[in-house]
């Protein structure tokens, strides 16, 4: 008697007492897992402010370059009128993604945003940059790169043998010219994004 009693008390069938903890080892399952995934995100967004802070010359420098980037973005009133400003739209073109990384320069990285378009991939420095003029004169101007994806042969990933966190993005054209990017934000949905636009190019 006083078993029932207890029983109907705390409202546990004898038999249901296994199915419950295996409901309850369930749901601390799915949270652990969605934590898990959650914390993959967060450390992949972390090493990627690493990586693209640690290719710029300094760290108040990439500050700036952020600053104005962000101002810029701001003023024209997003990234798509970003990309209009400097490349135009082509006829049916949409911007797919913007990407912050460097691009590989014979005189260091050089950090810009990556557009990748239904048509090309192109990309801008933040700041501009000095240049010397044939006569003499210093010249500032943003480093633009344009690459119409008809004229891309393939995109190779890449990543540094003794660091394989740290991933590189070669575009390689038909002409055999290559196009080396590095310090994304987030390598991998830019990496995918391009592919995807390569594909339904074809």
């Amino acid at each position: 008697m006083k078993n029932k009693l207890a029983e109907q008390i705390i409202g546990i069938h004898p038999s249901s007492s296994t199915t419950s903890l295996a409901l309850t080892h369930g749901k601390a399952d799915r949270k652990k897992n969605i934590m898990n995934r959650h914390e993959k995100k967060v450390n992949s967004f972390v090493h990627g402010i690493r990586e693209h802070v640690r290719l710029g010359p300094k760290i108040s420098e990439t500050v700036k370059g952020k600053l104005s980037l962000g101002a810029r973005i701001l003023q024209l009133g997003g990234v798509k009128k970003v990309f209009k400003q400097l490349f135009g739209f082509g006829e049916g073109e949409r911007l797919l993604k913007a990407s912050q990384c460097y691009l590989s320069t014979t005189a260091g990285p050089i950090a810009g945003l990556l557009f990748i378009s239904t048509q090309r991939v192109s990309f801008c420095s933040e700041r501009s940059i000095k240049f010397s003029s044939p006569n003499g004169e210093l010249v500032r101007f943003h480093y633009k790169v344009s690459i119409p994806l008809r004229k891309v042969k393939r995109i190779d990933p890449s990543e540094n043998m003794k660091d394989p966190s740290q991933k590189y993005m070669e575009i390689v054209t038909v002409d055999n010219f290559d196009v080396w990017f590095m310090g994304f934000l987030n390598y991998q949905k830019s990496f995918i994004c391009l592919q995807q636009a390569m594909f339904n190019l074809e």
